[in-house]
């Protein structure tokens, strides 16, 4: 039987990558294989590193999900491909991929991860991950200036320019999609139990 496929979206610091942390916590890793969907934002390298900084990373034409669907398939498949890696630091793809391999249980997190038809159709269960917009906005502030050096001022810019009205319009309607909605401005074991239970029944039925 082909491996099983969850999609886990949600806003920008919404505590997807959390989320998906506490679920593995109830499940053999070696069962798991995580895909960050952001390692799929095109390279860009024809652009300066001052042009890939002003890229709109929260609208969905900045994701290559023509890749992502082809090597979703090819995993579904039992087949390794080599997955890009994305440097937030150079705002492009490190010169090495990946090499990802197939496991009975494939999750990918992202932000618009819903948002693309073609890639929910070979998905078997869709979760979204719901935060408030000021939680999200202080969590990705603390995150950009510790992990990814950037500045206050442009975490700000970028947020009220593209993050804030981005996810009004592309990520929060694809919240319809989704079999399972987890809050997370409270405690969210119930849900996340839930998820990891259905998928370790999962894991039972296909190894």
């Amino acid at each position: 039987m082909q491996p099983i496929l969850y999609l886990v979206a949600g806003g920008s610091a919404s505590g997807k990558t959390t989320v998906v942390r506490e679920i593995l916590k109830h499940c053999d890793p070696s069962d798991v294989q995580i895909i960050n969907h952001d390692d799929y934002y095109h390279a860009n390298r024809h652009l300066t590193l001052e042009e890939r900084k002003k890229t709109n990373y929260d609208h969905p034409d900045s994701l290559d999900n023509a890749l992502l669907y082809t090597h979703l398939n090819k995993l579904l498949k039992g087949e390794a491909v080599e997955k890009p890696v994305y440097d937030f630091i150079e705002n492009t793809r490190k010169d090495v991929p990946e090499t990802v391999h197939p496991k009975p249980i494939i999750i990918v997190e992202g932000i618009l991860i819903l948002e693309n038809a073609d890639i929910r159709s070979l998905s078997n269960m869709n979760i979204f991950v719901e935060l408030d917009d000021d939680t999200r906005f202080i969590r990705r502030l603390m995150r950009d200036i510790e992990d990814r050096g950037r500045t206050m001022e442009s975490v700000i810019d970028q947020y009220l320019s593209t993050v804030k009205p981005m996810y009004h319009k592309h990520i929060k309607p694809t919240k319809r999609y989704a079999d399972v909605i987890i809050p997370n401005d409270h405690k969210h074991d119930v849900a996340v139990e839930l998820v990891a239970t259905k998928i370790k029944d999962t894991i039972q039925h296909i190894t």
